[in-house]
């Protein structure tokens, strides 16, 4: 085992000196060394007999915990929640449809899927979801060291590895490091995807409990080959069986790329006035974080063939090859607050923030449309209170702020917890926000004459009204949702071949409803998950598009082997959703853009899997769209973009407690 671990630390060590400069090495490094020492201590005969002795850790002494408290526990267990969750994202991606190669953008197909926040972000949404923010890190407290290896193999020349490590120095100290590394050249050509996300945290609380600090710093970086779809979608659909080769499918770019980066640094620590608890706490609180990002679009040649024809596919340019636009972004987040706590009461606090921003090029343009700048900084400071409230089978928080800069911005967020019994549990949620536009929208510099401009849109509106119940019985969501000036983006272009896109502010209200059931049956070792989403838009114009049915259906067997040593869990997978006019996708911003040309859907995706766990290890075999070969090829995640084809995928899950 101590084999193991000291083999997992030096990959990721190798890991992080591929992506990261060597003065980041310190805290990878750090715990290396630490956890070799911790690891040979026990070797001794006298630590041997001490450990057998010992009674073995309890699986609630294994935590996992977010920024805002909530507390899981390590689990190795094997379900279906668990073959979701395999995947590149490490999450249930319903709601999601992956571009063709892993590591791409994906099309959203559940609009409840997005979270809502009132400050503005840089934008180039494609490159966001998989890059983790703030509340996607966790925090862990261990009785002893655990290591977790995923493995999955990818599309083609390539694999998609996540290693992690966390150790307890104490019961008041915690660390861990840990690296999700991915490379796929893909099916087609210029697909190429090359990813990594390095994160370390650290937990702390002093010996009095008096001072308590969550502290994470991570580095992310993801690489696209942008080839801009096929170019013609009859090869794709012709079922010539020379075009199964994918590389054979002409695409419009061989040579383009785009790159994102970022780095954050994140800390959140409060104190306790008051020398002893009891029954009324007064805290002082501190949340920190700076973070900056880097977007790249680059592509080497400018036009592209259609057959015998030469297009410019995002129009003129000012240079005639080697185009090279860079984006750069930082923030700083500053929020103070006074806490009070009651035993019966709950908790009351009061805060300050400060954020700070600077979006930037290098350059000004002066151009016959007028002047674009070359930032966008503002300083935003806001006041406001929270409340939180745990008693009984009741959990409660409100969150209000509201800007006293001169940049207007609100947010009002309430949710409510209520546990009736371990089986059943109800939650309502509550946000009204006036959100500050995410700057690609307002400011964007490109060598593409029609990708330059320089907006001032107002802010948009939010109500959002989600309730849900999770029962003995279903479980089953309801989101109301009212937006006004809502932002997008839109293509000019009049020629089919093209695509001009250009930021839209639409000046109408659009009313979203969403209902989600999902419900599983069991009957003797089988059972059938379903998961049922119906969406509904009243909106006077096609701005906001999207599938009216999108459903999952898996039926699974499960059963014990090998005088249950082994436990198996084989079945199908059945994905679907109704045709609609599915967002495109632009690599020039890596944003989707509103298209209502092509409608794309209604094909059903099919899988076979089988998963079997081996103490804490799970296996996982999957025949991903096994259906493709069976059924005509009009599958597509974006009109000019093919969904995957049929492939056999494996990895692994495995866990170490030392």
């Amino acid at each position: 085992m101590v084999f193991f671990m000291i083999l997992l630390q030096i990959v990721l060590c190798i890991f992080a000196a591929k992506y990261f400069k060597m003065k980041y090495l310190f805290t990878i490094l750090f715990l290396f060394i630490f956890s070799i020492g911790f690891s040979q201590e026990d070797q001794t005969d006298a630590d041997k007999s001490i450990q057998k002795k010992q009674p073995k850790a309890a699986f609630n002494q294994y935590r996992i915990i977010t920024l805002q408290k909530d507390t899981t526990y390590v689990d190795t267990s094997l379900s279906i929640k668990k073959e979701y969750e395999y995947n590149y994202l490490r999450k249930d991606i319903f709601g999601l449809l992956p571009f063709a190669n892993e590591g791409q953008t994906y099309a959203v197909l559940d609009f409840g899927f997005k979270n809502f926040t009132s400050l503005p972000e840089i934008g180039f949404s494609g490159k966001q979801f998989n890059y983790l923010g703030v509340n996607d890190i966790k925090y862990y407290s261990v009785a002893t060291p655990v290591t977790e290896l995923y493995f999955k193999t990818t599309m083609e020349q390539g694999q998609s590895v996540d290693a992690f490590i966390t150790v307890n120095t104490s019961e008041r100290f915690n660390m861990s490091v840990a690296f999700k590394g991915l490379r796929s050249l893909g099916k087609y050509i210029n697909q190429l995807s090359s990813s990594g996300n390095f994160r370390f945290t650290s937990s702390y609380n002093s010996l009095n409990k008096r001072y308590y600090l969550n502290f994470h710093f991570t580095g992310q970086d993801f690489l696209n080959g942008e080839n801009g779809g096929i170019t013609t979608i009859e090869d794709f659909e012709s079922e010539d069986g020379a075009f199964s080769n994918r590389a054979r499918l002409e695409v419009y770019f061989k040579d383009a790329k785009s790159f994102m980066k970022g780095k954050r640094t994140f800390f959140d620590h409060n104190f306790r006035i008051n020398e002893k608890k009891g029954d009324n706490n007064l805290y002082i609180t501190h949340q920190f974080n700076y973070e900056n990002k880097f977007f790249e679009y680059n592509q080497a040649t400018v036009p592209s063939t259609v057959g015998n024809t030469t297009i410019y596919r995002f129009g003129d340019s000012y240079i005639p090859s080697n185009i090279n636009d860079q984006t750069r972004y930082n923030r700083m987040y500053n929020k103070v607050g006074a806490m009070y706590e009651n035993s019966l009461f709950g908790k009351f606090q009061f805060f300050i923030e400060d954020f700070r921003y600077n979006y930037y090029y290098d350059k000004i343009l002066i151009l016959d449309s007028g002047t674009i700048p070359s930032s966008l900084s503002d300083k935003i400071n806001s006041v406001g209170g929270q409340y939180d409230y745990r008693k009984n089978k009741w959990i409660g928080s409100f969150t209000y702020s509201n800007s006293i800069s001169n940049q207007p911005m609100s947010n009002f967020d309430a949710k409510l917890n209520y546990k009736l019994n371990p089986k059943n549990e109800f939650v309502f949620q509550y946000q009204m926000l006036n959100k500050i536009p995410d700057h690609i929208y307002n400011l964007y510099q490109s060598s593409y004459v029609n990708y330059n401009w320089f907006n001032d849109f107002k802010n948009e509106k939010i109500n959002n009204i989600e309730a849900t119940a999770k029962t003995q019985w279903l479980d089953a969501s309801l989101q109301l949702s009212s937006i006004k000036d809502h932002l997008y983006f839109s293509n000019d272009a009049t020629d089919p071949q093209q695509q001009i896109i250009s930021p839209k502010q639409y000046d109408k209200a659009i009313n979203y409803l969403s209902i989600k059931v999902s419900r599983e049956f069991k009957w003797w070792k089988l059972a059938l998950d379903n998961t049922i989403l119906y969406q509904q838009v009243d909106q006077e114009n096609d701005i906001i598009n999207l599938p009216k049915i999108v459903t999952r259906n898996s039926l699974y067997f499960t059963n014990y082997f090998f005088k249950k040593a082994m436990y198996l869990q084989t079945g199908f997978i059945f994905n679907y959703f109704t045709k609609y006019y599915i967002n495109d996708y632009n690599p020039v911003t890596s944003e989707a853009f509103v298209q209502n040309q092509r409608k794309v859907g209604d094909f059903p995706m099919i899988d076979f899997f089988i998963n079997a766990r081996i103490r804490q290890t799970r296996i996982f075999l999957k025949a991903e769209h096994f259906n493709s070969r069976m059924t005509a090829s009009n599958f597509y995640t974006a009109p000019n973009y093919p969904y995957r084809d049929f492939i056999i995928r494996f990895g692994l899950v495995w866990n170490f407690f030392q």
